[in-house]
């Protein structure tokens, strides 16, 4: 696998032109709620070559590419445009603000680092009391967000006002084969939507969603997959690659995905079942084209198919992932190479599908 990994790095199909994308939509501030700068990215990269495309009432953006046949499969692709972070819940006392989590974004994370607050990226800092100055008792109890600050000092407090969102200060990075940003949650898979649809099959009618609000509750893909009424739907996220040491550095056999090992095909969790026709195709497609995947371990989390399968009178659905360490952090860590297996396994499995994909037996 490692010799195959390598030559595969050398003739890579992700561009440089790509990256630079990639890049600009990570560094985008856009939390949930408050997407529209990374929607006004994405609408102007794909506008002049789409035939169709609108923003729904509550902000997704939503394209079709339509086959170059009638009655083809009408596939929805989604990947959400939202990112967790902060909302700004009180008018400052010396610069300093309280603040509420947007998403899921562990406390014991955000003590000491930097933010950018609105909609002009105001530096800032999460303030907290020095460990020297707590006591005993304290310093054996988690952080909570009510005894922590946003603090922009006096100067810039003028620029901030309740309601602004904010984002950590996490500028995006390449490290060889790997990147380094804020917000490949989920980022990464609206930079590989907008490249399927710019090389979008033309045996089937691809319908793209970028979503809003996924991180408080797939709102967004709800809305989208009951508005285009697809005949299956596909989620395309970032996961978990949960595959360090556990916390007393014994093996983790709960790893969920790991790094370099390609794409992540769900089976199920937290929100659903895979339909297992979809899991098969994609399956099969990796295996017939010598592109690494994974099965992505059951369990928690969820993506936009949560919600899409369960529209009308039902949708089938899958998700497909790309694995990241650190996943609602300041930093999230992903390979070059399994994001390029993700595009390709997708080009692939959607130029080979069709209706008759929906008439075998689940």
């Amino acid at each position: 696998m490692a010799e195959k990994r390598m030559k595969q790095d050398k003739n890579t199909l992700i561009s440089s032109g790509q990256i630079e994308l990639l890049e600009k939509l990570c560094n985008t501030s856009g939390v949930t709620g408050d997407e529209g700068a990374v929607r006004k990215i994405v609408k102007q990269e794909i506008e002049s070559i789409v035939d169709e495309m609108r923003i729904d009432s509550i902000g997704n953006l939503l394209v079709q590419k339509k086959a170059k046949k009638k009655n083809a499969l009408k596939v929805l692709v989604a990947a959400h445009m939202d990112e967790v972070g902060f909302m700004i819940v009180d008018d400052g006392d010396d610069g300093a603000y309280r603040f509420d989590v947007v998403g899921g974004i562990d406390a014991r994370n955000i003590p000491g680092k930097a933010v950018w607050v609105g909609k002009d990226q105001v530096p800032a800092v999460i303030g907290t009391k020095p460990p020297h100055f707590s006591s005993d008792e304290e310093s054996s109890q988690p952080f909570k967000v009510e005894s922590l600050r946003i603090d922009a000092g006096l100067e810039n407090s003028k620029k901030i006002k309740k309601g602004d969102r904010a984002v950590f200060a996490t500028r995006f990075q390449r490290l060889g084969d790997s990147l380094l940003a804020k917000a490949f949650d989920d980022r990464i898979g609206v930079a590989t939507l907008i490249e399927l649809v710019k090389q979008a099959p033309d045996n089937i009618d691809l319908m793209a969603a970028f979503t809003v609000q996924e991180e408080i509750g797939l709102r967004g893909a709800k809305v989208a997959a009951y508005a285009m009424q697809p005949d299956i739907a596909i989620a395309l996220d970032s996961t978990p690659a949960n595959d360090m040491p556990m916390w007393d550095g014994s093996d983790n056999t709960t790893y969920n995905t790991r790094l370099g090992e390609g794409p992540a095909i769900y089976m199920a969790d937290r929100m659903t079942l895979s339909d297992p026709r979809l899991v098969r195709h994609f399956v099969d497609t990796a295996e017939k084209n010598d592109i690494p995947y994974q099965i992505r371990q059951p369990g928690g989390g969820g993506t936009d198919a949560g919600l899409m399968h369960l529209q009308r009178e039902g949708i089938p659905a899958m998700s497909i992932s790309i694995p990241g360490r650190y996943a609602h952090t300041a930093r999230m860590l992903v390979r070059m190479s399994d994001w390029e297996d993700t595009i390709r396994l997708l080009k692939q499995a959607l130029s080979s599908i069709s209706k008759a994909i929906l008439k075998q037996e689940r």
